[in-house]
């Protein structure tokens, strides 16, 4: 496994070692070990979460606060993404900074987003599997979410505002000033 830091705190990527031959590829992709060196990992996932869809898609940007605060690891097991996570951790030295990663099923790269962090994706491929791990259930007194096109935080998406699919929720989140207050 190899971990690479990201620029905003605690956050990092992960990408396990593929075995490949002939036949395909083998590889582990969550061992527990692994997470241990992380330091915002807990010891539980409790909870593990998967969605199909097409391209164009903005899935986003989404988090749990209080008590139902979620950590993810996030991984593309069909498809081609762009992950997207806002740190909203009020006292992180990468306060309302962004991070925008390519996750595919080619890359095999892996996403660690701890507690704080708003979390989105575009789906660039024709579709796309993602899952993911949660250190917390749901629970849906405790969801909060930023509007994914906020101008303040200048995500490029990679998807041509024509193409772009947004559910009618997502489009009504507060922009990031709003969630701020």
């Amino acid at each position: 496994m190899q971990i690479e830091k990201t620029k905003l705190k605690d956050c990092v990527l992960l990408t396990p070692k593929s075995h490949n031959d002939a036949r395909g590829y083998f590889m582990e992709t969550y061992r527990e070990s692994w997470m241990e060196d992380l330091g915002s990992y807990n010891g539980a996932f409790v909870q593990d979460n998967q969605s199909f869809s097409h391209y164009g898609t903005v899935r986003g940007l989404h988090l749990q606060t209080g008590k139902y605060a979620q950590s993810k690891l996030v991984q593309v097991v069909h498809g081609h993404i762009l992950d997207v996570v806002v740190d909203l951790r009020v006292n992180s030295p990468t306060y309302g900074q962004h991070l925008a990663v390519e996750l595919s099923s080619d890359n095999n790269i892996q996403l660690w987003i701890p507690k704080g962090l708003a979390h989105g994706f575009s789906v660039l491929s024709e579709s796309a599997t993602v899952c993911y791990k949660c250190d917390a259930y749901y629970n849906k007194e405790a969801e909060k979410g930023i509007y994914p096109l906020d101008q303040t935080l200048q995500i490029d998406w990679r998807i041509p505002n024509d193409k772009q699919r947004i559910s009618p929720k997502d489009l009504e989140l507060p922009s990031f000033n709003d969630f701020k207050a």
